[in-house]
């Protein structure tokens, strides 16, 4: 009998013509996501290549590491691409010194503005607007709609298990949208090979858990769809209910989140601690003017070593002062915004669609992490760098003065291909699991929920 029931669901939606065109419109976005994100990819890295060789180029004709501007890149992940996350907002280039403050500067949005009004089409887009939608066209009517073509009486004039119908309807609709658009998605992937985007074992596990959360996400919505279908008379009464809960979950939510957390947990502005930076470093500035006033040599035949020598230990020490106090201040600030991030992320999971970012973001390397572990990484690299420097001068740049001496005769030019290179490591497929693995647990809960309560309203519901 389930069979039976599950076979009838699946020929009634794709005989369709509502399933065709939405199946055949969301089937062109996917090649397009793919196709879209495998060319933004290659923009990116030609782009990133060519800036680290322009960054190379730079350090021609530089005769001491201590002058060197030294710049690095994060460099584009092929996944940053599909789900865009916060990855298009952050700062990707960082400017390093031997000591000083990591600050990420030149955003994807900061150089193409346009891309801030309109964003960017991408998986997370397409999963939580267009097949939550989608569900929604094809389900919303799933019982009422044939309870008013009469078709229901005639199912229930045998002896049907009512669990098992609607086990069978939320089966069968999903089996008969999801397996169709698995075919657009595995052309999508060979869209990524043939473009030459590099897709390593890692990658391609990581692709096909945000793929699999976002049909679990579809389900969510499916179930949803059902579940209203058994609460209302009409079919034309759960299509507008559903469209309202769409608003509600999608939109309000979200956006509602962040204003309840943002007036809860007062975070000081970014003005503000750049403010208290810049008086802390003008009043040690001062000190350091001071000191150099009061400099008294011991050799006069060696004053300038001397006050070369007294001019690092001095922009050390103010560096030291420096770096401790806006670690400081960074950490207040990040401690606040992280409890008014928690308090946010926790009120979003009201929804399923909040629920799907947070899993696909953390599983493509994407989610607020990013930030984090791109300063982590780089002031690692910073270290390294300070190391080299001190290796091959016997001192570091600093974002204060230096004191070069230079050697007669002609000054021999650096090597630029000695410098320490960069690499950014994303997060490996084990670790974005256990990041996302609570956010897969709410999506399936909510599944669970949705088609426990479908049931329940079932068993009351007027076969008449």
């Amino acid at each position: 009998m389930f069979k039976t029931l599950l076979q009838k669901e699946i020929n009634e939606i794709i005989r369709t013509k509502k399933f065709l065109i939405s199946f055949l419109f969301c089937s062109i976005l996917i090649l397009l996501t793919f196709y879209v994100g495998a060319n933004s990819y290659l923009v990116s890295k030609y782009q990133y290549d060519a800036a680290v060789d322009e960054n190379i180029r730079s350090m021609k004709g530089v005769t001491d590491w201590r002058m060197v501007e030294h710049t690095i890149f994060l460099p584009p992940q092929p996944l940053a691409y599909l789900v865009a996350g916060i990855s298009n907002d952050i700062g990707r280039n960082i400017n390093i010194r031997g000591r000083g403050e990591i600050i990420p500067v030149d955003s994807k949005y900061n150089e193409d503005p346009i891309y801030a009004a309109f964003r960017f089409l991408d998986l997370n887009f397409l999963f939580q607007v267009i097949l939550s939608l989608f569900a929604i066209l094809l389900t919303y009517n799933a019982v009422n709609g044939e309870k008013e073509l009469g078709t229901l009486r005639l199912i229930f004039s045998n002896s049907v298990p009512r669990d098992k119908y609607i086990l069978a309807k939320i089966s069968g609709s999903f089996i008969a949208i999801t397996i169709p658009l698995l075919i657009p998605f595995l052309l999508g992937s060979l869209i990524l090979v043939m473009s030459g985007v590099p897709m390593g074992s890692n990658v391609w596990l990581k692709l096909g858990l945000i793929i699999f959360t976002g049909f679990i996400f579809y389900g969510a919505f499916l179930t949803l769809s059902v579940f209203v279908s058994t609460i209302t008379t009409k079919s034309s009464n759960s299509f507008l209910f559903l469209l309202v809960a769409w608003v509600i979950v999608i939109l309000v939510i979200p956006r509602a989140s962040v204003l309840i957390a943002g007036n809860s947990v007062d975070v000081p502005s970014v003005d503000e601690i750049n403010s208290k930076k810049s008086a802390y470093a003008i009043q040690t500035m001062d000190e350091n003017i001071k000191m150099m006033k009061s400099f008294q040599p011991n050799d006069v035949s060696n004053v300038m070593n001397e006050f070369g020598q007294f001019m690092e230990d001095i922009n050390v020490d103010r560096e030291e002062k420096l770096n401790s106090y806006y670690e400081k201040l960074e950490q207040e600030r990040f401690n606040r915004q992280k409890v008014q991030a928690d308090l946010s992320f926790l009120i979003s999971r009201l929804s399923p669609a909040s629920t799907f970012q947070f899993a696909a973001t953390t599983i493509s390397g994407t989610s607020l992490e990013l930030i984090n572990s791109y300063k982590e990484q780089a002031k690692e690299y910073q270290k390294v760098f300070a190391n080299f420097q001190i290796d091959k001068t016997g001192g570091t740049s600093t974002s204060g003065m230096n004191m070069v001496i230079q050697s007669r005769g002609e000054p021999e030019e650096i090597n630029p291909a000695e410098l320490p290179k960069f690499e950014f490591n994303s997060p490996t497929f084990a670790s974005v699991l256990s990041g996302s693995i609570i956010d897969i647990g709410l999506l399936i809960f909510f599944n669970i929920m949705f088609f426990a309560g479908s049931i329940v309203a079932f068993i009351k519901f007027d076969l008449r």
